[in-house]
């Protein structure tokens, strides 16, 4: 008998296994799925495009959920149906601090909740924060690796032009001075997803950890470099490696449990 597929990324049980890559470009898949064994495309449906591979013969599933809170929540929600219960995104962000340059690696260890979608699973007194066993591993394959690693709070927000272009919206003032205190708070880097990753994946008592590309440099203000010129095609091969070697270990240490 046929298993029903999803009815947004469409997929079902026979397609997945318990892990999943999540990026939020959808061209970011293809990049990722050959750093796994024999990957290949299995689908494809408005924002979520799906390939799958292997990494140390267990099969991952990487999908991407599009850009924000809303997709990202069905997306997680769907593959979790599937059997998925380990989440790792791979991105970019800008940066939001002195401390962090183009091209550096960025281990989020928390989020700003500068978002709606969160507010559907958890109440605002919940923090957004990923698995800490899988991010203390995202930091350490990094380090490991040689990269520049930062590990820090991301600003999770719902709008894109509200953050680069605040002073033109009739609530600038506040857009403003909610950034600002942001950063006076230790920020570090600014993306559209974790807050909704990690929020969802703890109503559903899932694994989730994220490791980001600086696809900027810090340049003092809300209208951080942004334009499409300046995200690092050249970089964003340092966060996929970290995150595939930090999902090896977490697959090796799930194995290992299963022994004892």
């Amino acid at each position: 008998m046929q298993i029903e597929k999803t009815l947004h990324i469409k997929l079902n049980s026979e397609d997945v296994g318990k892990y999943a890559i999540v990026p939020g470009d959808p061209a970011r898949c293809e990049i990722i799925a050959k750093f796994l064994d024999n990957p290949k495309k299995i689908q494809q449906n408005r924002e979520h495009i799906t390939y799958v591979g292997y990494l140390e013969g267990e099969k991952i599933v990487v999908t991407s959920t599009g850009m924000g809170g809303p997709s990202t929540a069905i997306c997680i929600e769907e593959l979790y149906k599937c059997g998925v219960d380990t989440f790792l995104r791979i991105g970019t962000g800008a940066s939001t601090s002195s401390k962090v340059s183009k091209g550096d690696v960025i281990v989020i260890n928390g989020a700003v909740r500068m978002e709606g979608t969160g507010l559907h699973y958890l109440p605002m007194e919940f923090p957004a924060v990923p698995d800490y066993n899988f991010t203390k591993k995202l930091e350490e394959t990094s380090l490991d690796l040689g990269y520049t690693t930062n590990v820090g709070v991301t600003i999770t927000k719902d709008s894109f032009y509200t953050q680069i272009e605040p002073e033109t919206k009739p609530i600038g003032y506040e857009l403003i001075n909610r950034w600002n205190s942001y950063v006076k708070g230790g920020a570090i880097c600014t993306a559209m997803e974790e807050a909704t990753l990690f929020l969802v994946a703890s109503s559903l008592n899932a694994r989730a950890a994220s490791v980001l590309v600086s696809a900027t440099d810090y340049v003092g203000k809300v209208s951080s470099d942004i334009s499409s010129k300046g995200y690092p095609s050249n970089y964003i091969e340092r966060a996929i490696r970290v995150g595939i070697e930090s999902l090896r270990k977490i697959i090796l240490e799930d194995r290992n449990a299963k022994t004892e």
